[in-house]
């Protein structure tokens, strides 16, 4: 693989048009420092603008997958000011909230897949993060928790508003209410996870596998659905099959369509063009 990109929470490789984001602070339980939620958008829009990359895949190193939110993003004063007027105090903690929520919403806005991969502990604003992925897989040894009620708060960074989307309401209340941890088969029984592996191996591998289906697949047809998707999660069914008769009438065309019916009348792999890429307005 060739390196793509540090950061100071994770690094990342563009291999086979599969990016790779992997947490690399095993020591601090890949814990979500102020540095990680300032990196990951923009990892994700340079992946998104500077590579060729179809799918990525979000997995770590060490024993837990991340101990979440690190204490210490809500320490520094300027960030969050303790003391003052009460008012002025709730504007600050709210636009900090939003733009920590936002950093979880950059994995449903790009507009490539996203596929995470965890063992271990994925706890608090680890859980967060990945319910904003496109699918889940975990080791047989992964558990997940709403850690934040334990602590005397709620969840806010997205885990409430999504996971009841991926999950049966009451069980999500259940594990919300109580903080009590869920394992692999729990999550895999009730649709949280797609598949459970062996070991963490096993997984990258078989995940890897499912990224390069989706590589090998027409990029335009991809992004097609995962904008969908999306929008019918949070949409009418009449509302998203209006859109989605709106975006096909705009974006479909027949270019992939022919290079895939070639190819297999040649027992091949079809190639499709990649993407134009996503560039700042002007293309800066």
């Amino acid at each position: 693989m060739s390196e793509f990109a540090s950061y100071e929470c994770f690094r990342v490789e563009i291999d086979q048009k599969i990016a790779h984001v992997q947490l690399c602070r095993p020591e601090a339980m890949n814990s979500m420092t102020k540095a990680f939620w300032l990196d990951l958008p923009d990892c994700l829009r340079r992946i998104e603008s500077e590579s060729d990359a179809r799918v990525i895949v979000i997995s770590s190193t060490g024993k837990h997958f991340s101990a979440g939110m690190d204490l210490g993003v809500f320490s520094d004063p300027k960030a969050v000011p303790m003391s003052g007027d009460p008012g002025r105090m709730a504007e600050n903690l709210r636009r900090v909230v939003l733009q920590i929520q936002d950093t979880v919403t950059s994995l449903e806005k790009v507009r490539l897949p996203v596929l995470a991969a965890v063992q271990g502990g994925c706890i608090g604003g680890a859980l967060d993060m990945i319910c904003a992925a496109d699918s889940r897989y975990c080791t047989r040894e992964a558990y997940f928790t709403i850690k934040e009620t334990e602590l005397g708060m709620t969840a806010d960074v997205g885990t409430l508003q999504r996971l009841p989307k991926l999950m049966p309401e009451g069980v999500v209340r259940e594990l919300a209410y109580t903080g009590r941890k869920f394992g692999a088969d729990e999550a895999h029984r009730l649709g949280f996870v797609n598949a459970v592996y062996d070991d963490q191996e096993a997984m990258l591998a078989g995940v890897m596998e499912i990224a390069a289906s989706i590589a090998a697949n027409s990029p335009l047809a991809v992004t097609g659905c995962k904008e969908m998707l999306n929008f019918s999660r949070d949409h009418s069914v009449e509302d998203s099959l209006k859109y989605m008769a709106t975006w096909q009438a705009g974006m479909f065309r027949p270019t992939d369509m022919m290079k895939t019916f070639q190819a297999k009348g040649q027992k091949q792999a079809p190639e499709y063009d990649d993407l134009f890429p996503v560039n700042d307005l002007f293309g800066g």
